[in-house]
């Protein structure tokens, strides 16, 4: 399944995940990417779900602090319950901080590959219904 492709990301329903927990190693790249710099996954996937409120880089650094003061699972589990309530997605026999705690990079992945699979249009097009605004992008450099 490719994610930019506009009729796919049209077809997952909402109310099911399009990954499992554990199939994070089908992405190889993106699970040794976020076993490796979790904190960069986790600020890519809160500048999405925050609609860019913060960005990316200080999003990373808040969940770096908070996993040094062993509180990270707590901080992950609070964003993937807001990914689950933006796409009405299930959640497990147990609770999405317990997940943070036994396997963030599971998580963190599937967190991730559910964002790349519904997609940035998917995101804002949803936003667009809810009345949220997408984040800012800055210009590209001009010669």
């Amino acid at each position: 399944m490719h994610p930019k492709d506009p009729k796919l990301v049209n077809q997952l329903p909402e109310g099911q995940w399009s990954t499992g927990l554990y199939d994070c190693c089908n992405d190889p790249s993106d699970c040794l990417f976020t076993c490796f710099c979790p904190c960069v996954t986790f600020g890519r996937i809160d500048e999405v779900i925050d609609g860019g409120n913060l960005s990316c880089n200080i999003q990373g650094l808040v969940y770096y602090a908070m996993c040094h003061i062993a509180s990270g699972w707590l901080y992950g589990g609070i964003y993937r319950s807001k990914l689950r309530r933006h796409y009405s997605l299930p959640e497990a026999s147990c609770s999405d901080s317990l997940i943070h705690c036994c396997c963030r990079a599971c998580a963190l992945t599937q967190e991730y590959t559910e964002l790349k699979i519904r997609g940035w249009k998917a995101n804002v097009e949803k936003w667009n219904r809810e009345g949220l605004e997408p984040p800012i992008v800055a210009p590209g450099m001009a010669r």
